[in-house]
């Protein structure tokens, strides 16, 4: 069940202090991939799902920083966690 939205920001340091937005669009490549719905805004990323989902999406966001040779990682997360389910949608409609 989607029970929870998970609001993330990733901000790596870059390897030579490269321009962030690159590996931002790997970040947000991995979240499509991983098939939860999402949405990305200016400055975070909110996806839909159920919490391990969006705990084990963190460690594969986090895993490519490490693969793309970044030599540190701020993840800065928020949860809304609704047992009888929650969409984004729920949140956000009345301003779509």
């Amino acid at each position: 069940m989607q029970d929870t939205l998970m609001s993330i920001q990733i901000i790596p340091r870059t390897p030579n202090n490269d321009n962030v937005i690159p590996y931002v669009d790997e970040a947000i490549a991995i979240i499509d991939q991983s098939g939860l719905n999402y949405r990305v805004g200016a400055l975070e990323t909110t996806v839909q799902g159920d919490m391990n989902e969006c705990l084990i999406l963190i460690q594969s966001l986090n895993d490519k920083m490490v693969e793309l040779q970044c030599p540190s990682i701020i993840s800065q997360v928020k949860f809304y966690h609704v047992p009888e389910g929650i969409s984004i949608e729920t949140l956000t409609e009345k301003y779509d």
